[in-house]
């Protein structure tokens, strides 16, 4: 707030200034604000001009005032200005403006008392309200109930509602509100008369605990607390009614314009029934107890009425009629005891005569004996240890005693028409649950408070600590529900308070104390009140004048209380013989009220079956004595424990005003009970966090002006993050929550000042632009009428000269035939000369109006030509700025391109000095990219065929969709448009998810790959230099090694030489051994053991050459192991960032591509050639020796044959088992060597390709490959086809592939194992999670048990349900990638099918441009929307605005509609990028409105 005070204090904020009258008062800046400022310059409302100063310590601000949007909130947390000013000018609005009483401040419900009826409350209202979230309509007492409910049937917990306020606030209709809601919603399930009975404990209650008084006319003077019992099905099944701290001391004193209990005035208005005869009343002005406020009737209540509805009450409850009337006939004798007069002088000459008619009626009604009631009422016994003596009592202590005893009995009675209306509401069957309503007084001040205020403001700061502790803890769930950061509110904690007044040595354990004392007084207990905590707690104080009162500082108010009356009325002492003479009374009800107290005063006596008789009485006199203020702590621990098991709703009433006015606010008082309920302390609390909370779409849909057409998402969510960030600096100010943007205190209004500055802006803007058609209308309207009256007047001057000279020429033509006789001569001449004169006259005229025509014809020209000249020199110039400003533009980006191309050429020629010796890593990396290469040819290909067939089936789907469209639009109405709508809103839903997804992964993506970039980075320039020399000794180490295993190769392939000579000569003795057994008759051979010996040596060779490799293998490891492999890992990574860097480049390769391939179809050419000849030469070659090879194979089987012929025949030599061997033999070379051969041409395809690459390279780079590297020299030194090189290439190749290979599945196993063992921990929780909702049914009952496992199985069911989504949705997006990709590459393939070329470099650069083209673009859906074609955009124009009559779109158009239609054809012009479309459009439209206006 302090950051963005200088913004929010400019010129025409509004603030809230402290006023005497009005608590707050609204006042409007006329000047900025500045740091510094010592005042600030105001306006009131009232036009009267104000100089505020600020003070100078800590120079505070006045709180600001919330937006209009703002006023009138259902919710006073929703403001943005969460302060006392905005909540009492919100509440203000709401009751007076509005007429609404009901406004919801957090889980708190404020009931303003109307004082008047409200049609609100009916069963319309109770039905409208069922089933509906507590957010959906307007606040109201039956949303708090249906809220209860709800949670109590979904949680299985119990509820409470806690209804307080002051007296006069609307407590008890609140309370009785409630309870009609929760009896009319939920039946019984047992009897059907439940739900009337408890709400027929209403009227009961309100007879015998509610009284008039001079704020309320129906004042409760208890407090009670109601459970409403309910089954399993939550069907009300019975209640129980708990009460508190009746005001007993109202029975016998009332003050002026105050009334007693209302059932003493209904029991004096049914004096005339027949039934009441007997109890001898009369008027309330007859009785001491009913007259001392001078008040005794009620506007618009008649008692007697009133009287019998507590009758049908009571029969209702089950109380017959024989109970009523002796419940009456107690009342009625409790008035009769107040009118008992007590006579004497002194003390101790007291006396009541026993022939006093009031005592008289008193005893018969009670049925005791007049002497002894007499006789106590003046007397007490007081025991000593030897004697028991009589006391005559004074006057006072005689009253005293009276009142204490009437006090008694209506106390006795109250509380037994409680257990009562308890028994009558109990239920036989088991309560599942239960819902209390908790109607108890507010906090009180008075000019002179008691003991009664001191304990209901107790009960109020017990009440205000459990409320607090709840706030704060549903508020830290709601930030911890949308994974908000937060840190400890700091909140009021009124536990001091609470000690000062319960804990030990405090104000009640003193006043105990002070009790049980033989000479207590209220001084004395005073002065233990100073002594122990005056000075040692804050919240204890001493008035200055005065010693007989303490102020006590609450959390609403500091409270003066005068210790006189305390001690009496915490002993609420009874005389014991007075009651003793009641109890030994034939009236059988009278009986049962004091056994009762007896029953309740000592039940623990009953269970010690041990204890004498002695022990029992005195533990019942103990309990008897105990103190008012210990029991009603006791209970009011009781209600405590209840309450916090249970999860309250509050309801704080407010009084508006003290004169019972409808709808009148006092400020001042509502300000007082605003501070008083906890209200203030709601909205601190809310305050110090986030008070005001939107959800993204509500946001989005607010501040879209604030937005611009780029910050604008398919991701809302993204679009506000991105949004907030610019509008607000300060990230503090606001929170990100999983469906909601929090906002501190004052940054909903900030944005609402930016929003209002916008919206002010753009009015500026249509404004000017509408006056300056309007304008420009209104000239051209002028020069119109100014021409057409011009014309007008120029042929009324033309006629009028016709016709003076019509007037003229007649005149002549008289005076001629008049004067004809007497003047012909002179007429003569006189017509010569006048005949001469019109002539001149009429040509001077006609030259005259001639020329002004000219003159006028010839401005126009001049006028077209200067202004035509005019446009064209000014649309030169503007053409030649903006030249000159291109220019300038594209010479200053051209500058920076050629410098970062530079500075890319540098850093890549750096790169490739760097790393020379990386060239066989670098041709490893280039097979991985031709081999991918391979995969995209072969996927292609799959796409191609995907391609072709889905375009076969997309024209036969056309042709059914063209069939079926003629069929749709006739079939299609406004409700399609509804259902597609709302399958556009849930796709967009899903998208948004699955947008938010991708962007965690994105960003997680990123993150990862920053991290590796700079480690690169750092772990390059640090090893750079150790690589480079480390490269080098390797270089020379490798150069040598491979010297030495080419001189073992060399060696080995001369044994390979020699090896097949040998086999030659073996076949050509086999031959002639042949030969030689079909002549010679004993068979023998001599070369069988050379055979074997050569045979051996082969085997020999082939284990060598096998080892040779094993080692080549193992010295190349040796060398793979010498280099750092993670260093090697980043230098492949660093590979593939400069190949990403070159992707950047693509552009410029596209503009010099047709220069590089006219080079490229050269080399092209050459390269071909090469590679044909090799090819032919390795074709013929192959071709030779598989010829050789069949022919060998040919003379082996024939040998074969011919020896198996002469086995057979019987003709076997000597040596028959020598020939099986060399056979076997013979065949395992030949396998061996068809093994080589393969090998050996597997291989060279693979060399033909690897140097017609390095050539290739070699040729483009400008230098020749390395002499040993080179293949042709090795062919020469080694032997004439190079066989052998090309075999050992082979094998380095394959090692390095081999090595790849097992890098990536060593980094596929490490990533496998890190999904395992993440699989794993999930299962972990999974098990443990399972373990714990075991244990947790277990515990419930079994229809607990199922509910919970229907629960759990939903739950998992939806988990399921949401990853199969999540699984069809990244398909989805799978599937449209490959689609694109395979469009641009079919388009690819379309431009390069002439220049296709087979190295690897040139694939990998077209791979390259292909992946640099396939840019993933997010799906937009077009929402709103409507395409207009060109040839409809008359008709629809004059269907919308030239045809379109007023009278019509009033009755059957919606409003607005003819706009909107055309805003959405703007809004797809614009998306389709059709800018002509826009422009025609908008065009048309301004004319047909124009032409509607003329």
């Amino acid at each position: 707030m302090a950051a963005t005070a200088p913004a929010l204090y400019s010129k025409f904020a509004r603030v809230w200034i402290p006023d005497a009258v009005e608590v707050w008062r609204s006042a409007e800046l006329t000047k900025d604000y500045s740091p510094g400022d010592a005042a600030l310059q105001l306006q009131l409302e009232d036009g009267s001009e104000l100089e505020y100063k600020l003070n100078p310590k800590d120079n505070t601000l006045p709180p600001l005032r919330n937006p209009d949007i703002l006023v009138g909130e259902n919710d006073l947390t929703a403001l943005s200005y969460l302060h006392e000013p905005a909540v009492l000018h919100n509440l203000r609005v709401r009751f007076i403006d509005s007429k609404l009483i009901y406004t919801y401040c957090g889980i708190i419900l404020v009931a303003i008392n109307p004082y008047e009826s409200l049609p609100i409350y009916g069963e319309d209202i109770i039905s409208a309200y069922s089933g509906q979230n507590m957010g959906d309509m307007d606040p109201h007492i039956f949303a708090v109930a249906e809220e209860a409910y709800k949670q109590m049937a979904r949680d299985e917990r119990n509820q409470s509602i806690i209804v307080s306020g002051e007296s006069g606030a609307g407590k008890t209709v609140s309370a009785k509100y409630a309870m009609r809601y929760f009896a009319t919603v939920s039946g019984s399930s047992t009897e059907a008369s439940v739900e009337e009975r408890i709400l027929a404990s209403s009227p009961i209650m309100e007879a015998i605990g509610n009284a008039k008084t001079t704020r309320n006319d129906n004042s409760s003077r208890f407090g009670k607390y109601i459970e409403i019992g309910f089954d399993r099905k939550y069907h009300i099944i019975g209640a129980n009614m708990r009460t508190y701290l009746l005001e007993k001391s109202r029975v016998v004193f009332q003050a002026s314009e105050e009334r007693n209990y209302h059932i003493f005035y209904q029991l004096c208005a049914s004096t005339h029934l027949p039934e009441f005869k007997a109890l001898q009343l009369g008027s309330t002005g007859e009785f001491h107890y009913t007259n001392q406020g001078k008040s005794p009737v009620i506007d618009e209540v008649d008692d007697a009425q009133e009287m019998q509805a507590t009758q049908r009450a009571f029969s209702l409850l089950g109380i017959h009629e024989r109970q009523q009337l002796d419940l009456f006939q107690i009342l009625a004798a409790v008035l009769h005891l107040g009118n008992v007069e007590v006579t004497g002088r002194g003390s101790g000459n007291c006396s009541v005569s026993a022939e006093n008619c009031h005592l008289t009626v008193f005893c018969e009604l009670m049925m005791v004996s007049c002497e002894s009631m007499a006789h106590w009422l003046c007397h007490k016994k007081l025991k000593t240890a030897t004697e028991t003596l009589n006391k005559p009592l004074a006057k006072t202590e005689a009253v005293d005693g009276r009142d204490a005893l009437a006090k008694h009995i209506y106390a006795r009675l109250f509380t037994w028409i409680v257990s009562q209306i308890n028994k009558a509401l109990r239920s036989s069957s088991m309560q599942h649950s239960f819902i209390g309503v908790l109607d108890i007084y507010g906090f009180e001040t008075f000019e002179i408070n008691s003991f009664e205020q001191f304990c209901i403001n107790y009960a109020n700061e017990k009440l205000q600590q459990q409320f607090n502790l709840h706030v704060f803890k549903l508020e830290q769930e709601e930030y911890m529900k949308e994974q908000i950061p937060w840190t400890l509110i700091d909140f009021y904690d009124n536990q001091p308070c609470i000690n000062l007044i319960e804990a030990k040595m405090g104000v009640l354990d003193l006043l105990d104390e002070e009790c049980m004392m033989p000479k207590g007084s209220e001084d004395s207990w005073a002065q233990k009140l100073y002594n122990t905590h005056l000075k040692k707690s804050a919240h204890f104080d001493k008035p200055r004048m005065s010693n007989k009162a303490f102020i006590i500082h609450h959390f609403a108010d500091r409270v003066e209380y005068q210790c006189e009356g305390f001690l009496e009325k915490n002993k609420d002492t009874v005389n014991e013989e007075q009651i003793n003479v009641l109890k030994s009374s034939k009236f059988a009800f009278l009986l049962e009220l004091f056994q009762e107290e007896e029953n309740a005063q000592g039940p623990a006596g009953t269970a010690l079956s041990g204890r004498t008789k002695m022990a029992r009485v005195g533990q019942s006199l103990r309990e008897h004595k105990k103190s008012v203020g210990l029991q009603f702590r006791n209970s009011l621990n009781l209600l405590m424990d209840t309450l916090n098991a249970t999860t309250p709703h509050y309801v704080r009433c407010i009084k508006p005003n003290d004169h019972k006015s409808p709808f009148m606010m006092d400020p001042s008082r509502a300000a007082q009970q605003l501070r008083a309920c906890g209200v203030l302390e709601t909205v601190r609390i809310s305050a110090a966090g986030f008070p005001s909370r939107w959800t993204y779409q509500e946001f989005f849909v607010r501040y879209r002006v604030l937005m611009k057409q780029k910050d604008v998402l398919s991701d809302k969510k993204l679009t506000c993050q991105n949004v907030l960030e610019q509008l607000i600096q300060d990230s503090d100010k606001y929170k990100f929550g999983k469906t909601k943007i929090f906002f501190r205190a004052g940054q909903v209004a900030y944005l609402e000042k930016l929003r209002a500055d916008k919206l002010r802006a753009a009015c500026v803007q249509i404004q000017k632009t509408i006056r300056c058609w309007l304008s420009r209308k209104k000239y051209l309207r002028l020069r119109r009428a100014t021409v057409t009256i011009q014309r007008y007047v120029r042929g009324q001057q033309a006629r009028a000269l016709c016709k003076s000279l019509r007037r003229t020429k007649a005149a002549v033509v008289i005076q001629k035939y008049q004067r004809m006789c007497a003047a012909r001569r002179l007429y003569q001449r006189k017509r010569a000369a006048t005949v001469l004169l019109q002539c001149l006259l009429r040509g001077h005229a006609a030259r005259l109006q001639y020329r002004q025509l000219r003159y006028e014809q010839k401005l126009l020209v001049v006028q077209r030509w200067a202004r035509g000249w005019l446009a064209r020199l000014r649309y030169r110039r503007t053409l030649q700025a903006l030249v000159y400003l291109q220019c300038c533009v594209r010479r200053m980006l051209a500058r920076r391109e050629l410098k970062k191309l530079k500075i890319e050429a540098r850093s890549v020629e750096h790169y490739k000095k760097l790393n020379v010796g990386m060239e066989n890593k670098i041709m490893q990396l280039q097979r991985k990219v031709d081999d991918q290469h391979k995969e995209n040819r072969e996927l292609l290909e799959r796409l191609i065929v995907v391609e072709s067939s889905s375009v076969s089936e997309l024209k036969k789907l056309r042709s059914q969709i063209e069939a079926l469209q003629g069929v749709e639009e006739n079939a299609r109405h406004l409700g399609d448009q509804v259902s597609t709508l709302e399958e556009e809103l849930g796709l967009t839903r899903e998208e948004l998810d699955r947008n938010r997804k991708m962007v965690e992964e994105l960003n997680e993506k990123n993150n990862l790959l920053k991290s590796e970039k700079d480690e690169l980075n750092k772990l390059v320039k640090e090893q750079g230099q150790q690589i480079t020399d480390k490269l080098q000794k390797d270089h020379q180490e490798l150069i040598e090694h491979l010297q030495t295993d080419l001189n073992e190769e060399r060696t080995r392939y001369q044994n390979l030489l020699t090896e097949h000579l040998k086999l030659e000569e073996l076949h050509a003795d086999l031959i002639s051994e042949r030969e030689a057994a079909a002549h010679m008759s004993k068979p023998g051979h001599v070369r069988t053991d050379s055979a074997y010996s050569s045979n051996e040596s082969q085997y020999t060779h082939c284990s060598e050459f096998t080892g040779s490799e094993v080692s080549l293998q193992g010295q190349e490891e040796d060398l793979q192991g010498a280099v750092d492999v993670a260093l090697l890992l980043k230098l492949q990574r660093r590979v593939a960032e400069l190949e990403q860097e070159k992707l950047n480049l693509q552009s410029e390769w596209d503009s010099r591509e047709e220069q590089l391939q006219q080079d490229h179809a050269k080399e092209l050419e050459e390269c071909q050639r090469t590679l044909g000849a090799e090819r032919d030469y390795e074709a013929q070659k192959r071709q030779e020796l598989e010829s050789d090879n069949k022919r060998l194979k040919k003379d082996l089987n024939e040998l074969r044959v011919s020896l198996s012929v002469g086995k057979g025949s019987g003709r076997a030599s000597p040596g028959a088992p020598a020939y099986n061997v060399l056979l076997e033999q013979l065949s395992s070379i030949t396998e061996e060597l068809e093994v080589r051969k393969e090998e050996v041409l597997l291989l060279r395809t693979q060399l033909v390709s690897l140097e017609a690459f390095k050539y290739k390279e070699g040729a483009s780079e400008g230098d020749s490959a390395d002499t040993s590297r080179s293949p042709t020299l090795d062919l020469h030194e080694l032997n004439e086809d190079g066989e052998l090189w090309m075999v050992y290439e082979g094998l380095k190749e394959t090692n390095r592939l081999l090595e790849s290979q097992l890098q990536t599945e060593r980094q596929d196993h490490a990533e496998e194992l890190q999904a395992l063992r993440a699989q794993l921990q999930a299962l972990r929780e999974e098990r443990d999670q399972q373990q714990e909702l075991l244990t947790n049914t277990l515990k419930l009952p079994q229809d607990g048990r199922m509910h919970a496992a229907l629960q759990h199985e939903i739950s998992r069911l939806t988990r399921h349900n949401v990853d199969l989504m999540e699984q069809m949705d990244k398909q989805d997006k799978t599937i449209r990638k490959l689609k694109k990709q395979l469009k641009l590459y079919m388009k690819k393939v379309e431009e390069s099918d002439q220049i296709q070329i087979d190295q690897p470099i040139l694939e990998s650069r077209a791979s390259e441009a292909l992946s640099s083209v396939s840019i993933i673009r997010k799906e937009r859906h077009c929402q709103g929307m409507l395409e207009c074609r060109k040839e409809d955009e008359s008709k629809l124009l004059r269907a919308l605005i030239t045809d379109l009559k007023p009278r019509g779109v009033a009755v059957s158009l919606i409003p607005g509609l003819p706009a909107y239609i055309i805003f959405m054809c703007l809004r797809h012009a614009d998306y389709t990028n059709n800018d002509q479309q826009v422009c025609a459009l908008l065009n048309s439209s301004i004319n047909s409105i124009k032409n509607v206006l003329k």
